[in-house]
């Protein structure tokens, strides 16, 4: 089954509680384990979210300042 893509500020609430639960300590070494794991595929998300965003901005950027078309020959 696929995992369901998480909006960035879902994925980022979710490392919030993923954090919280380890700072807790009260999770076994296998929950600990899988909390890591889920959390690493989750900050990996929030990256290319935030590359993208970045890379849109850059793309405006370079529109309003007259040096690029905005998004030409871009698929999103």
């Amino acid at each position: 089954m696929a995992e369901k893509k998480l909006s960035f500020e879902e994925a980022m609430g979710r490392l919030e509680q993923i954090v919280a639960q380890l700072e807790r300590g009260e999770s076994t070494l296998e929950e600990s384990l899988a909390l890591f794991e889920e959390g690493t595929k989750l900050m990996k998300q929030c990256g290319t979210l935030l590359d993208k965003a970045e890379q849109k901005v850059n793309k405006l950027t370079s529109y309003t300042q007259g040096t690029q078309e905005p998004f030409a020959g871009e698929e999103n």
